[in-house]
């Protein structure tokens, strides 16, 4: 890899900011909550093993298909059963628990502002915003098309909201950017936009080194550094039912030997990609997870990996699928229960199947969010904007799940349970029949003793119905257009800038992406 051998740009960024830019919105610092209570367990221990041994059977019997030939190679020399004819590979029991053993427990995600760094594992939480979206909307514009546009507004979002880690991928697909060169553009935005850890695509060879590469520039480290540092994140969607595809398993390979992470999620709809009942679709979801994390290991092993749960239900009669229904909070919990039995970091997701910001929007993001956090989550990804079963991407959405993102975060807190906060001498001041809205115990702590939510709106319903009757729809629009007419782009090192241009030039004049995998 080219470029400076030398760290740069430590420094930039603003995470200690407690409120967005013009001080329109209150928040606390940037901060990972961490869950200090055990995770929920749905399943006992012999149903997580009999889910565990149901796996090994699908690997064993009825095998997976690898769509790589280097791939099946290295799996046929490590022990697995790869037929002669095809790319179906069969796993024998000696070789999946072997291979784990080697998956680290937790690893950190390295940003260019070393303040934003993340910790995956352990209790530590990780909220990243919407990604992978076609279209885009808001009330006032609609639904359309990605555009270049609307994907840096989302990431000037993203930004501006502590509550949002990272971004994990395009939070909508800038379709007006030609394919060959859109990562190209999209990943340069990103380290321009952000200055927090961000994913890519593992679709082939040329795509994910080019990622690998300006992670590497972003940070203004050189290869060595990167390689100890893990600083860019893929989600990979195994093709369920039992199917690896080839740009994936090409762009695995890459990021396992480099050391950065990659987080295995099979994309099991119960009734239509995997068996209609739960403990089935878990069976399947958990071979397919297995398979990837262990072929991972034999790329590199000790390569930082996570273990990722999408199972969810679909509606028979009409094929759509459904999401924050109580078959997806179980079936979160219990992958996250699965992901423990093998010491990996788990994935889950904020997700709901509404069309527009509504009840349902509200309700299921809360049940997902619920099954995600609850279930042992470290990563839960489309925490914020992700609307329509994830076909949209929704700047008012956004604004409703970093709402309730915040109220998560406040729950995870720990309860202070001391002197000052049991309050004996607030008691005594107000004695019987008081109130304590005068209390000097409430007023040296009145504007820190409640959660704020962003759309709550307190005024009584007459001076409610006098302001026009306001929605959380009509508040959370002019909300995050007031965001992002006070935003600023975090600095950047203008010899990052250089070197970050540069490599894009030149990559877009070699011709971007080529279909050769």
């Amino acid at each position: 890899m080219s470029g400076s051998e030398t760290r740069r740009g430590g420094r930039s960024g603003r995470a200690g900011r407690t409120a967005a830019a013009g001080g329109a919105l209150a928040q606390k610092p940037f901060r990972q909550p961490r869950r200090r209570f055990p995770p929920l367990e749905l399943a006992s221990a012999d149903e997580i093993e009999a889910i565990h041994q149901a796996s090994l059977a699908i690997l064993e019997e009825i095998g997976m298909d690898f769509l790589n030939a280097e791939a099946r190679d290295l799996l046929r020399a490590a022990g697995a059963d790869v037929a002669k004819d095809g790319p179906r590979v069969r796993f024998d029991r000696g070789l999946i628990e072997p291979a784990l053993a080697h998956c680290p427990a937790e690893c950190t995600l390295h940003a260019r502002n070393p303040a934003h760094h993340l910790r995956f594992g352990a209790d530590h939480l990780i909220f990243a915003q919407v990604a992978s979206a076609p279209n885009s909307q808001d009330a006032a514009g609609g639904r359309r098309p990605g555009n270049r546009e609307d994907f840096r507004n989302f990431l000037r979002l993203a930004q501006q909201f502590n509550i949002i880690h990272m971004s994990c991928g395009y939070p909508v697909e800038p379709v007006d950017l030609h394919p060959s060169t859109r990562h190209l553009d999209c990943l340069a935005d990103i380290v321009r936009l952000t200055d927090k850890p961000f994913g890519a695509y593992s679709l082939g060879r040329a795509r994910i080194l080019d990622a690998i590469e300006i992670a590497r520039i972003a940070r203004g480290i050189d290869a060595a550094t990167l390689e100890r540092e893990p600083s860019l994140s893929t989600i990979v969607n195994s093709s369920s039912p039992l199917r690896l595809d080839d740009p994936m398993l090409v762009g695995m390979m890459e990021m396992a030997r480099r050391n950065q992470l990659v987080i295995i999620t099979p994309f099991t709809l119960a009734g239509a990609m995997a068996p209609v009942t739960i403990a089935g679709a878990l069976a399947q979801q958990n071979a397919e997870a297995l398979a990837g994390l262990a072929f991972l290991q034999l790329v590199r092993p000790g390569a930082p990996v996570g273990y990722g749960g999408f199972t969810s239900n679909v509606d028979m009669k009409s094929g759509a699928p459904a999401f924050g229904t109580p078959e997806y909070m179980k079936a979160a919990v219990i992958g996250g229960q699965l992901a423990r039995r093998y010491r990996v970091p788990y994935r889950s997701s904020n997700t709901c199947a509404a069309n527009t910001v509504d009840a349902q929007a509200a309700y299921e993001s809360v049940f997902s969010l619920w099954g995600a956090v609850m279930g042992g989550g470290n990563l839960v990804m489309h925490a914020a904007g992700w609307l329509e079963g994830g076909l949209s991407a929704s700047f008012e959405k956004t604004i409703l799940d970093v709402d309730l993102l915040q109220m998560v975060a406040e729950f995870l807190d720990p309860l202070a349970v001391d002197e000052a906060s049991l309050a004996l001498d607030a008691v005594r001041e107000v004695g019987p029949g008081g109130h304590y809205f005068g209390a000097a115990h409430t007023r040296a702590r009145y504007r820190d003793a409640f959660y704020a939510p962003l759309l709550s709106d307190w005024r009584n319903h007459e001076s409610w119905r006098e302001a026009g009757s306001p929605t959380a729809m009509t508040k959370a629009a002019q909300l995050w257009r007031e965001t992002l007419a006070n935003c600023e782009a975090p600095p950047l090192d203008p010899a990052i800038a250089e070197e970050l241009d540069a490599f894009v030039a030149r990559r877009k004049q070699e011709g971007g992406f080529k279909t050769d995998f």
